[in-house]
């Protein structure tokens, strides 16, 4: 049987982008990316696990700020390119402190 991280097409890098959704309300909170192992982490511990392109390391999200995300729901899209988890959100999503990371408008800058 297939583990269920290797339904999904990852990147030259080996990353797929992971949307990162309030189960409750839907909004967008944030976008991080994935690999095989952090998405295994993911479904495994039930709480949010990404790979930063920044520090070159696994993060499991909020382990540090107290911001745990509960995971709802794990999809994927169409292309099986993209994931969608969805969460229960234990404080803000951004490091800035805002709840979620688009709390910005192009439009309005």
């Amino acid at each position: 049987m297939t583990a269920p991280q290797q339904a999904v097409v990852y990147d030259s890098n080996g990353l797929a982008p992971a949307i990162v959704q309030d189960a409750g309300t839907k909004a967008v909170l944030m976008l991080a990316y994935v690999d095989q192992e952090a998405l295994r982490r993911t479904l495994e511990s039930k709480t949010t696990w990404f790979w930063s392109r920044s520090r070159g390391e696994y993060w499991n999200k909020g382990a540090t700020s107290g911001n745990v995300q509960k995971v709802v729901a794990v999809r994927y899209d169409c292309d099986a390119d993209a994931v969608l988890i969805e969460v229960e959100p234990a404080g803000p999503a951004c490091h800035t402190g805002e709840y979620s990371c688009f709390y910005r408008r192009l439009d309005e800058a």
